[in-house]
């Protein structure tokens, strides 16, 4: 049954296309998208960007199977949905199957109901990326039930499948890393082997220990390779500051929101940058309440700890404690309390540690029933009900990019990252006021991030303003200089702005950080030709057309000149339709146009065409 219903309630999310970050992971993403190519992005960042090193993640697990799923579906949505549905319902199975060994049934029954249907996991689910939340929690789960059935010694077989186990779930996302902890909060919470006996507990289960600090010790070495770095930290989006000041005032308020989404998941969010949780200064209203929950909370975690341990078929109030444990050990990697995660709160994250959550609210459950019997699983009917319709109704709301920006602009406008998208929506509508405006809220709310200003950057530039986009591309450009996009887009500025020394001076700067693009050369090259150095400009054009590996709009116009210095100026025509075709950018299209006044120069000096260009 729990099974049955965690599958119906997700079947409004297999209509859905690409969206969010499934864009960039996997839709832009050529390297996953053949055989060939595939086993050489298992090697590179999760993150297909400039700066994916910099975003501290790899997912080799992950990566792979979107690769498989791409090619044997096509590249079609529906597979990538279906296999996140099917995913989750036999992570729910293996959920109910974990409670059952350490809660009644009845109480199991109601904490797997309740982890299958939870709106809090539409984010996992219904968005194709969410599958290295679902894979990572789900062989993680099941090492914790290989290891409670594994008995009071682990032997070299148990030890090897966790091992397995956790290398998977490892590969497929880093809050696996918290196993070993799971792990030990199992055998506590059981007392079958005393903990305070420590050489007897060390001569019991020092293999599968051993055998994920060998997991666990590849798997980083191999991060170090990829990424240059174990583990990079770095602020969330618009929270640079929480690296200066006492973290605390902030994630008192994400805390708070941690109860909310359990107990009250109705308003959920696409994002939590600042707007919707703001960076604080100090001590407020909603911080002191978070931390003074949190704190009242461990207190009744460490009192109901003392209760008999938890097994099989025994009622026991230890299982809130464990549930509240369970909860603090999965989210620590992305909680931002020991290191900075990337983001403040992202509802996807919450899938492994709701396991907790769901144990306690299980047994919580089962003791209203064993008073009111009617009135626990009536209003445990009511719940699942009412979940699962706010699942079907949450679901089409991650159908594409444009379905969650309106959403997210609807229901929290104040989110800088709604003022981002509103103000690309509004500069696409032509009411460019009005986006400069929302674009100035977006930097207020969460400042200068590379990732920000480089793409309000290319607004700007497109709609004309290179003014505004050199001055926030000199921001980005100062803050992080071992990124080449800032100055190669500040070369294209200057470009625009007839500056040739200056488009020089940044393509060079841009390709000493990345010298085998072929645009920047491009750039470069017309940066050179533009000074009168028509040699080197050649022979930068030589090289940017053996690296390119499709024509880009400069390379059709070279083809344009060979053309007609062969005398075929069908071909040569052809040619430079085909470039006006693939440029977008205001000097591109009066380069071209330029291109189009010399063809008529070219019929009145045929033998000269250098006097014609001139």
């Amino acid at each position: 049954m729990v099974g049955l219903v965690a599958g119906v309630v997700y079947l409004s999310a297999l209509p859905n296309s690409f969206a969010y970050d499934d864009v960039q992971i996997v839709l832009n993403n050529t390297a996953i998208q053949s055989l060939e190519s595939l086993p050489g992005a298992l090697l590179e960042p999760y993150w297909p960007m400039e700066y994916g090193e910099d975003l501290g993640l790899w997912r080799p697990v992950t990566t792979a199977l979107f690769g498989l799923e791409w090619v044997m579906g096509g590249g079609s949505p529906l597979l990538f949905h279906a296999v996140n549905v099917v995913a989750h319902v036999g992570t729910s199975i293996l959920v109910l199957a974990l409670l059952v060994e350490l809660l009644p049934l009845a109480a199991a029954f109601a904490g797997g109901l309740l982890f299958a249907v939870h709106p809090v996991h539409v984010e996992a689910v219904a968005n194709i990326v969410g599958l290295s939340e679902i894979v990572s929690t789900a062989c993680v789960v099941g090492a914790c039930l290989v290891h409670l059935r594994s008995g009071e010694r682990s032997g070299w077989r148990a030890a090897a499948v966790v091992g397995l186990l956790y290398l998977i779930g490892f590969g497929a996302k880093e809050s696996a890393v918290t196993l070993p902890g799971l792990l030990l909060l199992l055998d506590a919470a059981r007392r079958r082997i005393p903990l305070h006996d420590l050489p007897r507990y060390v001569s019991a289960r020092w293999r599968v220990y051993v055998t994920m600090a060998v997991v666990a010790g590849s798997l980083l070495t191999a991060r170090f390779f990829v990424l240059g770095t174990v583990a990079t930290a770095h602020a969330p989006i618009g929270a640079d500051l929480l690296r200066e000041i006492p973290r605390i005032w902030t994630l008192g308020e994400v805390w708070m929101h941690y109860v909310r989404l359990w107990v009250f998941p109705l308003d959920l969010s696409a994002d939590y940058s600042p707007g919707v949780i703001p960076v604080s200064f100090g001590w407020q209203m909603e911080n002191v309440l978070g931390v003074g929950l949190v704190l009242l909370l461990l207190a009744l975690a460490l009192a109901l700890w003392r209760a008999p341990g938890m097994e099989r078929g025994r009622s026991t109030t230890k299982a809130v404690a464990f549930g509240l444990v369970w909860f603090l050990i999965a989210i620590a990697p992305t909680s931002n309390t020991v290191i900075l995660s990337g983001i403040l709160l992202a509802e996807r994250t919450l899938y492994l540690p709701s396991v907790g959550l769901a144990a306690a609210t299980g047994w919580l459950v089962l003791r209203l029933a064993e008073r009111r019997r009617r009135l626990a699983w009536a209003g445990l009917t009511v719940i699942v009900l009412a979940a699962g319709l706010r699942v079907w109704t949450r679901n089409p709301e991650w159908y594409d990019n444009a379905t969650v920006y309106t959403a997210l602009i609807r229901d929290y406008p104040q989110s800088g990252r709604s003022q981002w998208i509103l103000g690309d929506v509004l500069m696409g509508r032509g009411r460019e006021s009005e986006a400069l405006l929302a674009y100035r809220a977006a930097i207020d709310l969460l400042g200068t991030h590379y990732k920000l200003v480089t793409e309000i950057s290319r607004k700007l530039m497109a709609a004309g303003h290179y003014g505004a986009a050199e001055v926030l591309l000199g921001f980005a450009a100062e803050d992080i200089p071992r990124y080449s996009l800032a100055p190669a887009l500040l070369a294209l500025v200057r470009a625009e702005r007839g500056d040739a020394r200056g488009a020089e001076e940044y393509a060079r700067r841009a390709l000493d950080l990345e010298p085998q693009d072929p645009t920047r050369l491009h750039l470069l090259a017309w940066a050179l030709a533009a000074q009168g150095r028509f040699a080197e400009a050649r022979e930068v054009r030589r090289k940017a057309e053996a690296l390119a590996d499709a024509f880009f709009w400069q390379q059709y116009v070279y083809e344009a000149y060979a053309h007609r210095q062969a005398g075929d100026t069908a071909r040569m025509r052809e040619a430079l339709d085909s470039a006006r075709v693939r440029t977008f950018s205001h000097v591109g299209r009066r380069a071209l146009d330029s291109i189009r006044v010399v063809e008529f120069d070219l019929e009145r000096h045929p033998d000269d065409p250098d006097e014609a260009g001139s």
